[in-house]
C-alpha cells in the first residue's frame, strides 16, 4: 500500500531583512500540521514568477508518484506568482487528490468558494510582481534620465569616486591619467582614415601597453571607440545624436563641450546598439570627458561606414573552424589571402598585434586535403578496430575503471573514520575531498565521451561523407569535421589531431 505524506514547501528569493526566512516559513507549516510527521521542501535564491525551481521540481514529481497527501506552504506566493502556473498546479494537486493549505490564507481547496478565492488571491500576487518589475524598471529610467551612475566597473580609463547627485549617494568617474592618454592615443589614431584596428593593435603590442593587464583586441576597440563617456560632449554632438534618432534628455544649452554622455539601452530599441543609435537615450554625464568632440565624432563615423562595408561582404572560411589552433599561442587560426588569391591560415593573434610569432606557411586548399586524408585514414582505422560490433570507446572503459578504484578508495578512508583520532580524521577528509574531486572529473569525462561515442547511424553518415566528399555541402564537411576531430593545433613544421575516436 502506497502511504502518502504531507509535505511542507518554503521559498525564498533574497534575504532581506523584511522579507520571511525559510526557517520561519516552515516553523508556521508546522505548527498548521499540530507536530505531525512532514517532509520539507524549500527554494532559497528563487523567485516565485515561474516554476523552475529544483525542490520544487522534485515536489511535483513525488506528488505525480502518489506519495503527497497534502502540502503546505507559508503563504499562496511561496508557490507562485504566476496565474498559468498556479492554475496548472491545482489541476495536479485535484488530478493527483492532494489537499493544498496556506497556513496565513485558510483556504479549503474542496469547495468550489475556496478555489474561487484561491483564484483570486494568485491574480492579485501576479499583480503585486508585474508592479514590483514595474517599480524597478522606472527607477532604473528615472535614474538613467538624471544621469547617475547606473553600477558595475568604469570604463576604462576612468577611476570612481564617491559622490552626491540630488542629494542621493553615487558615484561619480574621475580620469586615471595613465589610462586616460592610453584612450585618447587611440582615439586619436583611428579618427587618421588610414589607421585599421589592426595598427592601433599592433602598436600597443609592441610597446607593451595593456588594457586591464591584457593585450589591446580589435572587438574591445571596437567597443570603447562607440562609447561618448570619453567626449567632451559639444552642439555638434547634440546635433549628431539628434540626427540618429537617439532620445537626447538634456537641453542644447547644457552640450558646453566639457562633460561626457551616457549611453542607455532605450525601453524600445529593437535593433543592434552597435550598429543603430535610434530610440537609445543620451544623457549628460557629471564627468569631465577628455577626448574633444571632433576627433570622437570623426571616430563614430569612420565606425558606421565600416558596418556598412562589412555587412555588405560575405566572409569565406574554413570547414575547420573552431577546431583549429596556432600550434604557438593557442589561438584561432583564420583564413586570409593575398593580392594573387591564394588562401592562408594564419594565426589571430599575429593579425591583431603580433603577439605571437605566427604558424608559419599554411596554404588553406593543401592543408584541408591534408586533414581530409588523415580523417579518412583514422576512420578506417577505427571501424576495422570495432570490427562492426558495438563496442565501448577505450577511453571511457579507461575512465570507468579509474572511477571504480577511485570510489573503492573513498570507501576504505571511510570505513577507517570510525573511532579515529583528530590526526587521522583531518588526513581522512582531505584525501577524501581530493578523491571525491577526482570522481567528479571522471564523471564528466565519462558523460561528453558518452554523447560523442558514435551510434551505428553516425557511422554510416560520415562513411558517406568521407566517400563522397567533393560533391558534399560546406555544412556537410564541417559535421563529418565534428564527428571526428577535437581540436588542431597546427604550424608549418606539424600538426597533432585531438581525436574523438
Amino acid at each position: 500500500m502506497n502511504i502518502r505524506e504531507d509535505v511542507i514547501y518554503a521559498r525564498q528569493s533574497v534575504d532581506r531583512k523584511d522579507s520571511i526566512s525559510i526557517e520561519s516559513q516552515i516553523d508556521f507549516c508546522k505548527y498548521e500540521l499540530k507536530g505531525g510527521s512532514c517532509r520539507v521542501f524549500k527554494d532559497k535564491g528563487y523567485s516565485g514568477k515561474n516554476t523552475d525551481r529544483p525542490e520544487f521540481q522534485k515536489l511535483l514529481g513525488e506528488i505525480r508518484k502518489g506519495k503527497v497527501r497534502r502540502v503546505v506552504v507559508y503563504k499562496l506566493d511561496r508557490i507562485s506568482r504566476s496565474i498559468l502556473d498556479f492554475a496548472n498546479m491545482m489541476e495536479l494537486f485535484q488530478e493527483y487528490d492532494v489537499e493544498f493549505v496556506s497556513s496565513t490564507e485558510k483556504f479549503d481547496t474542496s469547495t468550489p468558494m475556496g478555489r474561487a478565492m484561491l483564484n483570486i488571491c494568485i491574480v492579485f500576487a501576479q499583480l503585486e510582481r508585474e508592479t514590483i518589475q514595474k517599480r524597478v524598471t522606472d527607477a532604473y529610467y528615472s535614474r538613467c534620465l538624471k544621469g547617475f551612475h547606473m553600477s558595475g566597473q568604469a570604463p576604462y580609463g576612468f577611476d570612481l569616486e564617491p559622490t552626491v547627485v540630488e542629494n542621493i549617494r553615487t558615484k561619480m568617474m574621475v580620469a586615471d591619467p595613465i589610462a586616460a592618454s592610453h584612450v585618447r592615443l587611440m582615439f586619436e589614431m583611428y579618427a587618421e582614415p588610414e589607421t585599421s584596428f589592426g595598427d592601433i593593435t599592433r602598436y600597443f603590442e609592441e610597446r607593451g601597453i595593456k588594457v586591464y593587464g591584457k593585450s589591446l583586441t580589435r572587438s574591445y576597440l571596437s567597443q570603447l571607440l562607440r562609447n561618448p563617456v570619453y567626449a567632451q560632449a559639444d552642439l555638434e554632438m547634440y546635433e549628431f545624436f539628434k540626427s540618429q534618432g537617439t532620445v537626447v534628455v538634456n537641453d542644447a544649452a547644457d552640450f558646453a563641450g566639457t562633460n561626457g554622455c551616457y549611453l542607455y539601452q532605450g525601453r524600445d530599441v529593437k535593433e543592434d546598439k552597435d550598429k543603430s543609435l535610434k530610440d537609445q537615450i543620451l544623457v549628460i554625464a557629471p564627468h569631465e570627458g577628455f577626448v574633444s568632440a571632433d576627433v570622437w565624432l570623426r571616430c563614430r563615423k569612420k565606425l558606421m561606414a565600416n558596418i556598412t562595408f562589412q555587412n555588405g561582404r560575405k566572409a569565406r572560411n574554413t570547414w575547420l573552424a573552431g577546431k583549429i589552433k596556432c600550434g604557438k599561442c593557442g589561438y584561432a587560426l583564420k583564413t586570409t589571402h593575398n593580392p594573387s588569391g591564394y588562401e592562408y591560415l594564419r594565426c589571430s593573434k599575429r593579425a591583431d598585434h603580433k603577439g605571437c610569432p605566427g604558424c608559419g606557411t599554411l596554404r588553406k586548399t593543401e592543408f584541408e586535403q591534408f586533414i581530409f586524408t588523415a580523417m579518412g585514414e583514422k576512420f578506417r582505422e577505427f571501424k576495422l578496430l570495432r570490427g562492426g560490433e558495438e563496442k565501448a570507446n577505450p577511453k571511457i572503459t579507461a575512465y570507468q575503471v579509474e572511477l571504480a578504484q577511485v570510489e573503492a578508495e573513498i570507501e576504505k578512508l571511510l570505513d577507517t573514520l570510525t573511532g579515529a583520532n583528530a590526526t587521522l580524521l583531518a588526513y581522512a577528509n582531505k584525501k577524501i575531498e581530493d578523491l571525491d574531486n577526482r570522481r567528479k572529473t571522471l564523471s564528466k569525462a565519462i558523460a561528453d565521451l558518452s554523447v560523442e561515442t558514435l551510434s551505428s547511424q553516425q557511422i554510416e553518415l560520415l562513411s558517406g561523407y568521407l566517400d563522397d566528399w567533393e560533391n558534399i555541402s560546406f555544412e556537410d564537411k564541417r559535421k563529418a569535421a565534428d564527428g571526428l576531430i577535437s581540436s588542431i593545433s597546427a604550424t608549418s613544421d606539424y600538426v597533432k589531431i585531438e581525436w574523438k575516436i
